[in-house]
């Protein structure tokens, strides 16, 4: 075995059997290169693989630590309990090693940055990175157009309060929707109304007749993996709702915070159809990294963003999670975790397909049509209690989500359903939670 490698297997079982243990300072190169008998270039090349590996950082002018890794034990999972409810992201698919070498890595090349309250808008370089990432997903835009937010909500809020160039006040909102959106714009007091959208889509007469005569301000609708429904819009429906906006001067809020959840390429937003400017593009980072990244990206048209400013008045994101997500973008690693999620989770929706077509042979419940993200949305029979399966699925030891929060509290052509998440379902008992949701559903009877 030559030097370097055994070099690098020595230190990475030391590391293993906790000999090093996380956070412990290595030898210095020279001490090293004495103790292995070897040059000092070799243990350099060894300390390079082994950073690149994660195992190891480098702190400037201090040296080499063991990376910290993250603990098996005491994850936020219930012992025993199938999570179907949480959106959160699964833990186990966090890229912490990953992300910890990009803030390592921006605090070196930031670092005097990091001592600014940084720009309202976001840190130029950033945005900058983003025009390129944003573009991947035919969303073209400039610079100056994108604002970086602490998360899509706070966007929303934003924009619920901010006046639009049409006058208009009513926000419409699809039925069912963003639960916690709607909580907020009820609480506020703001004018909003609901236009039904079901796992087939959205009537686009009846939109295109409330656009015109509704005094709408904008329309908030997730164009794909939608929350709780899990569907996108086809591309026929995108086309009309963008040139419908532009015909009837309404704006589009377009949440597209699932966008990398995934395995679906091709998939161009309404912002790209639209025209006019009539479209507003908002994307999260923190569903595909870690919830507590709290980086989202709006981008507005240009002849919104003087207003947007107004409303935006103070930087509210961390500068070393900008920079971070800025590194992690610009070298790669995104697009791999990417990749890695969604076929993850693109094997737990299957699963529940499965699971649903070897346990409904009698249709009690419908499942939507969905082969991607992390939601699938199970309608049931009128005669459900949902009140009652959820309790008794929870006696199981199996959580899921009632349909009832997604619709505002006025809103009466609902549907009943229970949501399906899959994000933290743990993929070996997916089949038996959907075994227990249908043996619950026939047990009730008529409820």
């Amino acid at each position: 075995m030559k030097k370097y490698a055994a070099i690098l297997a020595d230190i990475e079982e030391k590391i293993e059997l906790g000999q090093f243990a996380p956070g412990q300072k290595l030898a210095s190169v020279r001490a090293a290169a004495a103790h292995y008998g070897c040059s000092v270039s070799t243990v350099t090349r060894a300390y390079a693989e082994l950073e690149k590996r994660h195992a190891i950082y480098a702190a400037p002018q201090s040296g080499f630590y063991v990376v910290d890794k993250p603990a098996k034990e005491g994850d936020g999972r219930d012992d025993g309990v199938l999570d179907l409810a949480s959106a959160l992201p699964d833990i186990d698919l966090f890229p912490y090693l990953d992300f910890q070498h990009c803030l390592n890595k921006a605090i070196d090349t930031y670092k005097h940055d990091l001592f600014t309250y940084g720009s309202h808008q976001g840190m130029e370089s950033l945005r900058r990175t983003l025009v390129n990432h944003l573009a991947d997903d035919q969303v073209f835009a400039k610079a100056e157009q994108i604002f970086i937010a602490s998360g899509v909500q706070q966007t929303l809020e934003m924009l619920a309060r901010m006046p639009f160039p049409n006058g208009k006040e009513v926000i419409l909102v699809e039925q069912p929707s963003y639960d916690i959106y709607l909580r907020f714009l009820e609480t506020e007091g703001l004018p909003v109304r609901g236009i039904a959208r079901t796992a087939d889509g959205i009537d686009l007469a009846e939109l295109e007749e409330t656009f015109q005569s509704g005094g709408i301000k904008f329309f908030y609708t997730m164009s794909r993996y939608h929350n709780p429904l899990g569907t996108s819009y086809t591309v026929r429906e995108r086309e009309a709702i963008a040139r419908l906006a532009d015909k009837y001067d309404v704006y589009v809020v377009e949440d597209d915070y699932m966008a990398d959840l995934g395995e679906e390429r091709c998939f161009d937003p309404i912002f790209a159809y639209s025209r006019r400017g009539h479209a507003i593009y908002l994307k999260s980072f923190s569903k595909i990294i870690f919830p507590g990244l709290r980086l989202g990206a709006a981008v507005l048209p240009l002849h919104l963003v003087e207003t947007f400013h107004r409303y935006k008045r103070y930087p509210d994101t961390s500068l070393l999670s900008q920079a971070a997500l800025e590194i992690y973008i610009k070298n790669g690693m995104y697009e791999r975790h990417k990749r890695h999620i969604c076929s993850q989770y693109a094997a737990r929706i299957r699963a529940v397909n499965e699971a649903i077509r070897r346990h409904n042979r009698e249709g009690l419940v419908e499942a939507s049509n969905v082969n991607s993200g992390i939601y699938i949305q199970l309608k049931v029979q009128p005669t459900v209690n949902l009140e009652r399966l959820i309790a008794r699925l929870e006696e199981r030891g199996i959580r899921v989500v009632s349909g009832k929060r997604h619709y505002l509290s006025d809103f009466r052509e609902r549907e009943k359903f229970i949501r399906i998440s899959i994000s933290r379902a743990l993929p070996e008992r997916i089949d038996e939670g959907i075994r227990a949701i249908i043996e619950e559903i026939k047990r009730g009877g008529s409820w």
